[in-house]
């Protein structure tokens, strides 16, 4: 059953990515600054502790990763710092957990030479699946997520200045489809470049360095709509005029995937259609 959309606040999933020196991690600490209000930023770090140098700017707690990078334990720490109630996580760079020491890269090797005769394209089967537990934990958090990558880097000469550019992500390849924002950074300048923007926070406009105020404009768009409590009681009610089983069944379906990652919302959507459902099943004759 089709319902109407409805706008509905929502949760960041952010991508900066680019050359080494071009302010990935600084970016990302400003942007997790300026939307996390009164809760806390975790970050992970998986390059040396690199990110602890900016402490003194920054107020956030971190995990300094060690290998290997693989999957299972970047989505456990995800769960790990949302249970811990952490309103932004930073993942400090993503691009490890595919090219690091065992990432899915890695992981892939030795799956092909364990299970497929060191067919590394069978072994894909494998990986992906992996991988792609990695890209739900980020996509389904019950917090904003923010994750930095590393871009490929070429040089490029204008006049006599050599200029720095990332190229292409060092992650899968479609990786930035998966955020809401993606942003490229620039080594001059450290100015960032929309490749992907759901937000039309940087549409039609110019390259431009990440600031607090960059921060703001992206929280005042996230916030933009109905809190999940208003969601949720929007759904209790549809429920409980449910003429039968079928709408009622197609209405928590909605519900469920609208409320997807908030599991208190979610089991009280389900213990309303339970009650909603034992009143609709029709009494049993003698």
């Amino acid at each position: 059953m089709f319902q109407k959309a409805t706008r509905q606040k929502s949760k960041l999933r952010l991508c900066v990515s680019g050359p080494s020196g071009s302010g990935k991690t600084t970016g990302a600490l400003l942007l997790a600054d300026a939307i996390k209000c009164d809760g806390r930023v975790a970050l992970v770090d998986t390059e040396n502790g690199s990110a602890s140098l900016y402490a003194n700017k920054f107020d956030f707690d971190v995990l300094n990763m060690e290998p290997p990078f693989n999957p299972v334990r970047f989505v456990e720490l995800i769960k790990s710092a949302e249970e811990s109630g952490y309103t932004v996580i930073v993942i400090d760079s993503a691009t490890h957990e595919w090219d690091g020491a065992g990432g899915c890269l890695e992981m892939n090797e030795q799956t092909a030479r364990a299970k497929f005769r060191g067919n590394t394209w069978s072994a894909w089967s494998d990986t992906a699946k992996e991988h792609q537990k990695f890209i739900d934990a980020i996509v389904h958090s019950s917090s904003h997520v923010i994750c930095t990558a590393r871009s490929k880097t070429e040089t490029a000469q204008e006049g006599k200045k050599i200029m720095r550019l990332g190229t292409k992500l060092v992650q899968r390849d479609n990786f930035e489809y998966e955020f809401t924002l993606a942003l490229d950074l620039v080594h001059d300048g450290h100015y960032a470049n929309a490749i992907k923007d759901r937000t039309g926070i940087f549409a039609d406009k110019p390259p431009q360095p990440i600031t607090r105020e960059t921060g703001e404009l992206i929280l005042s768009w996230l916030n933009d709509g109905k809190s999940t409590e208003e969601v949720l009681i929007s759904f209790i009610a549809d429920m409980s005029r449910a003429q039968d089983i079928e709408s009622l069944t197609s209405i928590y379906k909605s519900g469920s995937a609208s409320l997807i990652g908030d599991s208190d919302s979610l089991k009280k959507l389900k213990d309303e259609a339970t009650k909603n459902k034992l009143k609709l099943q029709p009494e049993e004759t003698t």
